[in-house]
């Protein structure tokens, strides 16, 4: 390759290099223990040393080097980096320099004229090269050489894009091996070279199970990776925080895109696995948190950070933080992100006020009066102006007026409407049906305030309101509120009923998406009103069990409302729907939320707050229980040495997750959770389990069985509850009554910010992506063992067998996901559907691995079989192909017998498996056959598929969207069951274009084999006696008379002759037949009876099959 000109002096490395070629101007040079005789102690030395530094011109095996004849100082230009194919590389380098540059030398008169012109044309061929790589960091010279040196090690497919590398130690056993570690899109790799002992390890993202920071008395800090089973550890490295974090992430991005699809679908600035950077996954992590913490919508990202001081009101003092820019946001911090943080949108800021020089101040005016300003920011100017832009606000005081009057107006017009809610459907022409949708939170309706009589309870609920009334003249109210330690405070005491809808909007960033998008909620209202889907039938079938004791939900008014709300949000999300639980949540945010209210914050919950919940596999909830099991251990050692099984606390602990407490305690308790949870997010939920647990734990350690155990976790109660009697219900699921005496959940609340406030919402969150990979890798494993048990029913292979061919069946589903965006595999794949449809292969990468997996030889054809076995296995004729389908096709070749074998490759020449066609003849592409036979013409051309516009049928209609046919999947299930077992009576007869091909087939097969001769004479003569035997049967039935028998000549030309020529084209015959001639044969059924080793294939499979989708 060209090399950026680097500066070298030769004498410095006589002893390591050697003269191959030179001229006036240029030198090739090879390393001294590479090529002749390179095998001895000079070589083991230099290669040591070249695997060790990081630099191109001391690992490259050969260079070229520009000089003049008064200078004695070197260039280095080129560099042969392939030890295979370095010298004709390094070669092609020096003829073009001879062709292209010897002859333009001659014309200069300096020698710096001809050093700089050399110079750069090299940066110009660079440059060039640069336009197609995939180089794209800080430093691009540097970081190309050590692409071309990951290229070189590992062979990974060109497609492969290198994210970065560090220098670190590798434990094999309890030695440490000096090397690289390079992370690309796709895999974790290693290498090292010491002493001649060469160290190389490829792991693919897909495979590790845990990753995280470790520390012992050996190693003092290191990354643990498990993979296969196995433990893998990379200790020195110079950047260790930073080199698990891209790790971490990269991990992340695996098992999103090849796992959980619908998570990764949501990634667009990760969609592309071609433009994967180092830069670009530090960008979008910064981005994440930054939207974790202020609770942004997700089309947010971090633009600008600026450090800066606030001046906070009340307090009279100013904090310093870090002030946050997006698209449409201004958002600050404080350092330690509890003491202060505001939340600023863009559409509230009515004016940015002229930078003031002397304090490098910026002040920004929104809504309500208010002024924030921010103090010795570094870049004052430009931000003043950026925020003027993205607000639309002109620098002048004249325009800032004006826009103020507006601004009036349009507010004058919002009081209106607020106060006149019957004009805004005569102004914007709402449809009648909108209507329908309730403006009032039910708990107003049902439970109305009276204000004449005032109980103790009551009377305190009206001092929390003036209580926050206080708070927001001190910090302010609305989406400008200042959140501090106070906020907490007065969280953690409680919400009034009054107030609880507004600062759940708040705090969950639901008001912000609410404000963005008007109108929407009712347009989903009326675009879902009387469709039909299976989300829709499960919400009708859980409507009367939400909160069933609760007067609202005992109308049609709460009733219509949640259906509006459940329906509306599977419309908006159909890759979720409608999951369990959902109603439970929904019926809660109803109570204290208008509807439309209610709908965001059910967004933000399902959307941004508890991530992968709601859905089938609910890995969401048991990543936080796994995150949860490691706080137990952290924070509740007496109860770890008492109860050695966890795993009760986890099946406990599930329904407080997803239901945020409210299946499990009456709903005055469950709301004051969802108080703390919409403040701090899933941090509070966790706190207060460990809360429970820690009061508990005596009584949970003397408990005899589960059931006692959960009836003392259950017995929490709200004791200021201003709710009467028919609203406290019992919690849901227990019914009995207790013998234990109930906690005030306000006291469990208050003990668990004390307890575990210190608790910090980085480590849950650190937590959760590393145990994430275990959940999912569990997940998958179960599946797997699911899979093994149904398919083991149906082929003679053991389970560890099965387990292997899994293995490989998988990953070469992974690999066609690997370098494209949309692999019909990937998009195709969904984790809902049953065990065996999740993973499936199309026809390009069912050949790779059926001709690494077939048991015999089928020399020049074998992308013709191939495409037979797969148009015959794949029943359903959907393009893909399923783990049990692909197994029984290698049942039938490996442990089948004789005649199952026979019959296997006859019903190979019958339609739909041979059609007839070709491989090589172009014919038209079939037009609704797309992209499931991408990359393979000869799919196209499958006249038996009837194949929908995606070019696959799908297996089950996607959540919430159409409608189910049960009684086609009844009419299937039905038939399955009565399917009778296939006789070769039933088999139809074939004709001569199929018993051509046929013959050609077994010829094939015996190709390459020691008795190939004598099998080659049996099919000959077995060929010869068929026709003989058709002639005959012809003969007797023609009424004109005999003819003249088949010459033997005729048939024992040659076996090797693509068939016999054939008289006739009208003449057939059975299986049975073929099958009663070829029994005759010894040879042939020696053949076919041969025991192969399918073990010696599936490990030369998972050795070649990543060099196969190299090639």
């Amino acid at each position: 390759m060209w090399l950026k000109p680097e500066e070298i002096l030769l004498k410095n490395a006589l002893k390591l290099w050697v003269t191959e070629k030179d001229n006036e101007y240029f030198v090739v040079q090879r390393r001294r223990g590479y090529g002749e005789g390179g095998g001895g102690l000079t070589g083991r030395l230099v290669g040591t040393l070249d695997a060790v530094l990081d630099s191109t011109s001391k690992v490259a095996p050969f260079r070229i080097l520009h000089h003049t004849p008064d200078s004695q100082v070197y260039w280095a230009v080129a560099c042969g980096v392939s030890l295979c194919v370095t010298k004709e590389e390094i070669f092609q380098h020096w003829d073009w320099l001879q062709q292209n540059i010897m002859r333009t030398l001659s014309v200069f008169d300096s020698s710096e004229d001809i050093t700089s012109f050399v110079q750069g044309k090299i940066r110009g061929l660079i440059a060039e090269e640069g336009k197609t790589s995939h180089v794209l960091e800080d430093d691009p010279e540097k970081f190309r050489e050590a692409y071309l040196r990951f290229e070189n090690w590992f062979a990974l497919p060109p497609q492969e894009k290198l994210v970065t590398y560090y220098a670190c130690s590798y434990w094999k056993g309890k030695v440490p091996c000096q090397g690289w570690l390079y992370l690309s899109t796709n895999f974790l790799c290693f290498y090292s070279y010491l002493l001649g002992a060469e160290v190389k390890l490829v792991i693919s993202w897909d495979e590790i199970w845990r990753l995280e920071k470790t520390s012992n008395v050996i190693l003092t800090e290191s990354v643990h990776v498990v993979a296969h089973g196995e433990d893998h550890y990379f200790s020195m490295l110079l950047h260790l925080n930073e080199t698990f974090v891209i790790m971490e992430q990269l991990a992340d991005y695996s098992v999103k895109r090849l796992f959980d699809k619908e998570a990764f679908e949501s990634e667009r600035a990760l969609s592309d696995p071609l433009q994967i950077t180092k830069r670009g996954l530090e960008a979008h992590a910064k981005s994440e948190q930054f939207r974790t913490f202020f609770r942004l919508p997700k089309e947010e990202n971090l633009l600008e950070v600026h450090e800066s001081f606030l001046w906070v009101p009340s307090s009279h003092f100013n904090t310093l933080g870090k002030m946050c820019l997006s698209e449409n946001y201004l958002c600050f911090a404080s350092q330690d992100g509890s003491q202060c943080h505001i939340v600023v949108p863009m559409r509230e800021v009515v004016n940015v006020e002229k930078p003031d020089s002397s304090s490098r101040a910026l002040t920004v005016y929104v809504r309500g009066k208010r002024a924030l300003r921010f103090t010795e920011v570094r870049d004052y100017r430009r931000l003043a102006t950026t925020v003027r832009d993205r607000c639309g606000i002109s620098a002048s005081p004249q325009h800032a007026a004006s826009a103020e009057v507006i601004r009036g107006e349009c507010q004058s017009l919002i009081n209106h409407f607020e106060d006149n809610p019957e004009d805004v459907t005569l102004m914007v022409g709402q449809k009648d049906g909108s209507k329908a949708v309730s403006t009032e939170a039910l708990m107003t309706v049902f439970h109305p305030q009276d204000v004449e009589n005032l109980d103790p309870k009551m009377l305190k609920e009206k001092m929390k309101e003036q209580s926050w009334n206080i708070h927001f003249s001190e910090y302010g109210r609305g989406t400008c509120m200042f959140f501090t330690r106070k906020t907490r405070d007065m969280i953690v005491r409680g919400v009034p009923e009054a107030l609880r809808g507004e600062l759940w909007m708040l705090f969950s960033g639901a008001v912000n998406d609410m404000a963005t998008h008007p109108g929407y909620y009712t347009e989903l209202v009326e675009q879902s009103l009387g469709t039909s889907t299976l989300a829709t039938e499960e919400i009708e079938r859980d409507l009367h069990r939400s909160l069933p004791d609760h007067p609202a939900f005992q109308s049609d008014t709460g009733i219509s409302a949640l259906r509006r709300v459940l329906t509306a949000y599977a419309c908006r999300n159909p890759k979720i729907g409608y999951c369990q639980a959902m109603n439970i949540l929904t019926s809660v945010l109803l109570l204290y939320a208008k509807e439309e209210e209610a709908f965001w914050l059910l967004v933000a919950v399902c959307e941004r707050m508890l991530p992968d919940y709601f859905n089938r596999r609910i890995i969401g909830a048991l990543v936080d229980q796994a995150v949860f099991e490691d706080l137990i251990r952290e924070n509740l050692p007496q109860l770890v040495e008492n109860m050695t099984d966890l795993s009760f606390f986890s099946s406990v602990s599930l329904s407080w997750f997803l239901t945020l407490f409210i299946s499990v305690l009456p709903i005055e308790s469950a709301v004051n959770v969802v108080d703390c949870f919409f403040y701090d997010g899933i941090k509070a939920i966790l706190q207060l389990g460990l809360s429970v647990l820690d009061y508990n734990v005596e009584a949970l350690i003397r408990c005899h069985d589960d059931a006692e155990a959960v009836t003392i976790l259950n017995n929490v109660t709200n004791k200021d509850s201003p709710l009467p009697p028919t609203v406290q219900q019992a919690p849901v699921g227990n019914h009995e009554k207790s013998t234990h005496l109930n906690v005030d959940i306000s006291e469990l609340i208050r003990k668990a910010y004390e307890k575990y406030g210190n608790i910090r919402s980085e480590e849950v969150e650190s937590s959760r992506k590393r145990n994430k990979l275990f959940v999912i890798q569990t997940l998958e494993d179960t599946t797997k063992q699911n899979v093994i048990r149904v398919v083991s029913q149906e082929v003679k292979f053991t389970p560890a067998k099965l387990d292997e061919l899994y293995n490989l069946f998988k990953r070469q589903h992974f690999l066609s996901c690997y370098w494209t965006m949309k692999s019909p595999a990937l998009v195709h794949h969904d984790p809902s559907l049953a065990y065996l449809e999740q993973y499936q292969l199309g026809f390009q990468q069912f050949s790779v691995l059926f001709s690494l997996l077939e048991p015999w030889a089928f020399c020049t054809n074998k992308s013709t079989l191939s495409l037979w076995v797969f148009r015959l296995i794949d029943e359903n004729q959907d393009g893909l192909v399923n783990f049990k389908e692909f197994c029984c096709a290698l049942d039938h070749l490996y442990c089948g017998s004789f005649t199952n074998k026979l019959k296997f490759l006859f019903k190979l020449h019958l339609p739909p498996a041979f059609t007839g066609s070709p491989l090589h003849v172009q014919e038209p592409r079939v037009p609704n056959f797309s992209a499931a036979t991408e990359g393979a013409p000869h799919l196209s051309r499958l006249p038996d598929f009837d194949l929908p516009e995606d070019g696959v049928i799908k297996k089950s209609p996607e959540r919430g969207r159409g409608k189910v046919d049960l009684q086609a999947y009844l009419k299937q299930w039905q038939n399955e069951i009565l399917r009778k077992e296939e006789t070769i009576k039933d088999l139809p007869r074939i004709n001569q274009a199929q018993f051509i091909q046929f013959s050609k087939t077994l010829y094939n097969i015996f190709h390459g084999d020691a008795a190939e001769e004598s099998l080659y004479r049996a099919v000959a003569h077995v060929t010869s006696l068929l026709l003989r035997m058709e002639e005959a049967g012809r003969r007797l039935q023609e009424p004109g008379g005999a003819r003249a028998a088949l010459p033997p000549a005729s048939v024992d030309a040659s076996p090797r002759e693509a068939g016999p020529e054939l008289p006739e084209p009208d003449w057939s015959f059975s299986f049975e037949q073929i099958l009663a001639s070829l029994l005759n044969e010894p040879a042939v059924v020696g053949f076919f009876e041969r025991r192969v080793d399918i073990q010696s294939k599936v490990i030369r499979a998972q050795a070649a099959q990543l060099k196969q989708a190299v090639g």
